[in-house]
């Protein structure tokens, strides 16, 4: 709603103690979209204390073609606090969608595929791709490694081959509808979430 206030005022009361917290908005109040957690802390002293939380799992997504999905898959990552999203291709992407979540995700930009693979490898990082081939295992039942970078393909075309062929594993997901595919963000959630469930809660495949 416009002119709807989100946040919260000035500080009321003796000020907190902490290098953490800001005094521009200790004293002016903070209408950031962050957690109550994290009101009227510095910036930097957020990311820190996301990056000290992160789980194992990263998120790429091809971009060739200005992909509009990438801001919501940022924004998701951030949600399930993926410790980086990969950005392969073009550098530029809409950071609309992100709704500022990229000030406190980090984002990496590899320019090629062999790029991508090379840095995943380095990291020990198994390469999951998110797509419906012919020869992709249902994400549903597949044991997700705790180390790994989830791949989506570029709105409209999927993976490209290059990343299908250098992919340790491909995933489906599973679809119940007349349409053939899904939108590369939701699958991506879904793909964040499902790592999210058998990591964090224990949720293991049936």
């Amino acid at each position: 709603m416009r002119g709807l206030t989100v946040g919260v005022g000035p500080w009321q009361g003796q000020w907190p103690e902490g290098d953490r917290y800001d005094v521009e908005l200790l004293t002016n109040g903070d209408t950031r979209n962050v957690v109550d957690e994290y009101r009227y802390w510095k910036h930097d002293a957020i990311v820190a204390d996301l990056d000290s939380k992160r789980h194992n799992f990263h998120v790429a997504i091809e971009n060739w073609q200005h992909d509009l999905n990438i801001g919501s898959v940022v924004r998701t990552a951030n949600a399930f606090m993926a410790k980086e999203v990969h950005i392969i291709g073009r550098r530029r992407w809409n950071r609309r969608g992100a709704m500022v979540t990229d000030r406190y995700q980090h984002v990496r930009h590899h320019p090629t595929v062999e790029e991508f693979i090379e840095w995943a490898h380095g990291e020990d990082l198994r390469v999951v791709g998110i797509d419906n081939f012919p020869d992709s295992v249902p994400l549903e039942t597949y044991e997700l490694p705790a180390n790994c970078v989830l791949v989506l393909g570029q709105e409209g075309t999927g993976l490209t081959s290059e990343v299908h062929a250098a992919a340790d594993s491909t995933l489906s997901i599973a679809q119940f509808g007349s349409t053939r595919s899904i939108n590369a963000s939701a699958a991506a959630a879904i793909a964040m979430h499902s790592w999210v469930r058998r990591h964090v809660f224990g949720q293991g495949v049936q």
